[in-house]
This record gives structure tokens, sequence and C-alpha cells, in this order.
């Protein structure tokens, strides 16, 4: 996906036809402390019959971090960070 990116790029690791899929993935990536960002969600969601064209909403992370965002996004698509439907989020 890098193509001869710089390490300061920003490349696209996953998209998404729904945008809240694409959120989703990108705060498990800051969570697991790579930065990431959304693109194309706003226009997704405006003209929603473009979203095949466009490719779907995009998740960008810096080129450096590539390897280690797909690991995380194949890591949440397995479902490592599910919680059990018992699971009491309040319990601290």
């Amino acid at each position: 996906m890098t193509h001869g990116a710089g390490a300061n790029d920003m490349v696209a690791v996953a998209r998404y036809f729904i945008p809240t899929e694409a959120h989703i993935v990108r705060s498990c990536l800051v969570a697991a402390g790579i930065p990431a960002m959304v693109a194309d969600d706003n226009l997704v969601q405006l003209h929603s019959l473009l979203t095949p064209a466009l490719g779907g909403v995009r998740v960008l992370v810096p080129a450096d971090r590539e390897r280690e965002a797909i690991a995380v996004i194949d890591a949440f698509h397995r479902g490592v960070y599910r919680l059990d439907d018992d699971f009491d989020v309040g319990a601290g």
C-alpha cells in the first residue's frame, strides 16, 4: 500500500462503506498508540450513492506504522477486542 511513501506520508490501511465502522477502527488504532484519521466520511454520509465510486471511507495511518496498523485491524476483525455480552462497562 505504501508504493514509495515517505515515513511522514499517510497511507490507507482500510476502507469501509459505513463511516461508523471506519471511526471504530480508527479508535482501536489510536488506543493502540497508532496515530490514525478517517478520510471521506463526510462525503460518503452526504452522498451515500457515491460510496462505491469513491472507494468507501479510508482509514489513514503514517506510512511507517502501516504494518502495525494492519495487525491491529486484523485483530479487530478477528474479535480480539470484543467484549462479552455480560461485561459491565461501569465496573471499575
